[in-house]
């Protein structure tokens, strides 16, 4: 089972040309009475491969949730206790190991049992904001469609995740890292998208030490419908959208409408084409920044580092 779906993941073909993308499922355990063993699922491209469970070795005085570190391929690296970070109980104990490369890092997930890949359309997905969900889950992924009784699974925030387990204390944003204020055309603003709480949140510091004034919205489709309402107000002020927005800032991965479907949209509209569109992703590697590139985007940052991404809007700005 392990070696198809490394197989499936390794032969992965591209998808973002069609708003889908491939979610691998797996399951963390059930509740204290073992009962009620969910779905749960990551998009594809943050996994780097999986494996049966390997020696961990513990690490003195480490936060709780972090089982130690593993030695996989000359790398040490930290493994996470999913289940206990999410509430689940496994049943049969933690088998495997999802390596994941995202944002700069690579980390271990440990979960109880991969269940398979599918291939879903985003429209399928939908935001958890407005649900019971917790702050660790970002949205529900309807697998047999919109349809109902349709299986869901839910899709984890990982930067949430991480960023609950990082180093306590840590600063955001460095206002002193920023540099000089990057400079928007009077009365222009950013219309940001991220369908994160923890990544909104960042990008929203980050913005305001820049002293960039910004609209923030939570899917590709909300900003989409933002940037068409804006276009409108212009119209009916005999302005054009330039006089509304300087720049589109958009996450790749988002439930309803992903970024690049979002720049394809925008790059493909003799209205909008002159927007400047940044893509600001946890989804690093060459093959996701190529595919960035063939939707039109004026430049890939990866998150998050707010002088990088300061410098990354002043470039796009200036190139306008």
């Amino acid at each position: 089972m392990m070696d198809a779906v490394q197989k499936d993941i390794d032969e992965r073909s591209n998808l973002t040309s069609s708003n889908k993308f491939e979610m691998l499922l797996f399951r963390l355990g059930g509740d204290a009475n073992g009962e009620r063993s969910e779905l749960f699922g990551i998009n594809v491209f943050k996994i780097r491969e999986i494996v049966a469970m390997p020696e961990i070795t513990g690490i003195a005085g480490s936060r709780p949730h972090m089982l130690g570190v593993v030695n996989l391929r000359g790398q040490i690296i930290p493994v996470l206790d999913l289940p206990a970070i999410v509430g689940c109980i496994p049943k049969t104990g933690l088998n495997i190991l999802l390596v994941t490369e995202f944002a700069r890092t690579t980390q271990g997930f440990a979960v109880e049992a991969v269940e398979d890949i599918v291939r879903l359309d985003w429209s399928q997905v939908l935001s958890a904001e407005n649900t019971a969900a917790g702050h660790t889950v970002t949205s529900i992924a309807r697998l047999d469609g919109n349809v109902e009784g349709s299986r869901l699974a839910q899709v984890l925030d990982v930067e949430t995740i991480l960023r609950d387990m990082g180093a306590p204390g840590e600063q955001d944003v460095d206002p002193e890292e920023i540099g000089d204020k990057v400079v928007l055309r009077p009365g222009t603003v950013v219309l940001a998208a991220d369908d994160s709480v923890v990544a909104r949140s960042l990008i929203e510091q980050g913005l305001e030490a820049m002293g960039v004034p910004f609209i923030m919205t939570k899917t590709g489709k909300e900003a989409w419908e933002r940037l068409q309402s804006l276009a409108a107000s212009a119209e009916a002020e005999g302005k054009t959208i330039q006089d509304k927005v300087a720049l589109v800032l958009s996450d790749l991965e988002m439930p309803e409408m992903d970024g690049f479907t979002l720049t394809r949209n925008i790059k493909q509209s003799q209205k909008f084409a002159s927007i400047p569109v940044v893509i600001h992703s946890s989804l690093s590697g060459t093959t996701n920044e190529e595919h960035v590139r063939s939707v039109g985007a004026n430049a890939y940052v990866a998150k998050f580092n707010a002088e990088e991404l300061a410098a990354t809007l002043r470039k796009a700005l200036a190139g306008k």
